[in-house]
């Protein structure tokens, strides 16, 4: 009987080690990302506003200028997207037509858009002649596109899906 009690204690302290241990190791890993969208901006695309367009924005619109929108990470330029949902390829023949609309005043110069493809080392450059305004804005791939944008005197980003 008194071999017994050391095995017991031996065992009970394997499993309460092996109970810490598991709790412990799990920390440093990654959790799956929950099922249902963040309202907020995640590490991949923008939150899409379907409500109206900022004041700021509906310049040339008359009545409502609600429409599906993606504003930049510092807030000052926002994508109008008429082609909703953005698309790699469009068997109806529309296009990807996004109004960049920028809330700050800069001189003439055309939008650059430097985009990356989300977990890849696809990156491809688009400009818009003379600034934030009207463009088609096609990207390769679907997924998720980092965009960093950037027009005379300013910058800014966001993140758009491409299905």
């Amino acid at each position: 009987m008194r071999s017994l009690l050391p095995i017991g204690l031996l065992v009970s302290t394997v499993v309460l080690l092996a109970g810490c241990t598991s709790s412990d190791s799990s920390a440093g890993v990654a959790s799956p990302a929950p099922a249902t969208p963040s309202p907020t901006r995640t590490t991949c695309a923008s939150p899409i506003d379907f409500g109206p367009l900022p004041e700021w924005a509906r310049a040339g619109f008359s009545g409502d200028s609600s429409m599906p929108h993606a504003m930049g990470d510092r807030g000052d330029i926002v994508a109008a997207i008429f082609g909703y949902p953005l698309a790699v390829s469009r068997p109806d023949g529309s296009s990807n037509k996004i109004l960049w609309v920028s809330k700050v005043e800069a001189p003439p110069g055309d939008l650059v858009i430097e985009a990356k493809l989300d977990d890849s080392d696809v990156s491809v450059t688009r400009r818009v002649p003379g600034g934030p305004g009207p463009s088609i804005i096609d990207l390769p791939q679907h997924g998720c596109w980092h965009l960093n944008l950037s027009w005379p005197g300013h910058t800014d980003a966001m993140g758009l899906v491409y299905g």
